[in-house]
């Protein structure tokens, strides 16, 4: 399996941890009443700060991982795999192991820089497909 690959199955495990860590302190805030319901109305309870955090930090990655799934099918379909595609895979999932935390601490700008350098990986992987 190349690089690349390998990087986004980690990704997709990340992804499903992260899940975890924001459902488990969610589900223990929110309670069963309202985890298991249809949810057509807003909780009775908000969150905590932290566990909110998470939760945005899960969104964004589903909306990043949608874009480095097109980067690294990119590569693999065209075969453009190079050193600078697995540099720019890894890459990408350190930048997106560092944001949860970061995230859920609410540091920043840390988290934004995190957030730019998983998008540029991202960026990059496409253009060295194309050219």
């Amino acid at each position: 399996m190349s690089a690349e690959l390998t990087v986004l199955a980690l990704a997709a495990l990340l992804q499903m941890l992260q899940f975890a860590a924001f459902a488990i302190p969610a589900n223990r805030e929110l309670g069963p009443g309202y985890t298991m319901s249809a949810r057509d109305r807003a909780p009775s309870r908000p969150m905590s700060d932290r566990t909110a955090r998470l939760g945005r930090a899960l969104d964004n990655h589903f909306e990043g991982l949608i874009l480095f799934t097109i980067a690294v099918l990119v590569i693999e379909i065209s075969g453009s795999n190079s050193l600078l595609t697995a540099g720019c895979a890894w890459l990408y999932l350190i930048a997106r192991i560092a944001y949860v935390p970061a995230y859920a601490l609410g540091l920043r700008p840390g988290r934004s820089l995190m957030w730019f350098v998983g998008f540029l990986a991202t960026a990059l992987m496409l253009l060295a497909a194309l050219f």
